[in-house]
C-alpha cells in the first residue's frame, strides 16, 4: 500500500486533503491509545463479546468496559447487534485488526 507524503509543490486541494487523512488518523491514534479499550479492541477481533464477557475476560467492572465500548463506539472503531436482551460488540472495520496486529508486531515482547 502507498503511504501518501507531502511534496513541495502539492497542489492546494492535494495537501488539503492529505491533512485531513493525518486528522483522521491522528483521531484514530487517540481512540486507540488507552490500555483498556486495547485490550477491549484484542478481544474483540477473535469475534463478537457481549459487556459481561468483555468483564468476565478483563475482570473489571461493567462500567469501566461500557465507558471504553461507547469511546470506540463513538470514533466508529466498533458496533453492536442486538440479540433480545443482549448487545453484541464487534470490531466495524478489518484493518484495525491489521493494525492491532502490526502495532503489536512493533512492540518488543518481554525476554
Amino acid at each position: 500500500m502507498h503511504l501518501p507524503t507531502p511534496r513541495s509543490g502539492m497542489p492546494d486541494h492535494e495537501f488539503q486533503k492529505f491533512s485531513a487523512r493525518a486528522r483522521e488518523a491522528s483521531d484514530l491514534l487517540k481512540a486507540l491509545a488507552h490500555h483498556t479499550r486495547l485490550l477491549i479492541l484484542c478481544i474483540l477481533a477473535e469475534g463478537e463479546r457481549t459487556v459481561g464477557e468483555i468483564e468476565d475476560i478483563l475482570g473489571i467492572q461493567q462500567a469501566m468496559v461500557s465507558q471504553q465500548l461507547a469511546r470506540l463506539r463513538m470514533e466508529g472503531i466498533v458496533n453492536t447487534r442486538r440479540q433480545g436482551r443482549l448487545i453484541y460488540y464487534r470490531v466495524e472495520n478489518p484493518g484495525t485488526v491489521a493494525f492491532l496486529r502490526t502495532l503489536f508486531v512493533m512492540v518488543p515482547a518481554e525476554a
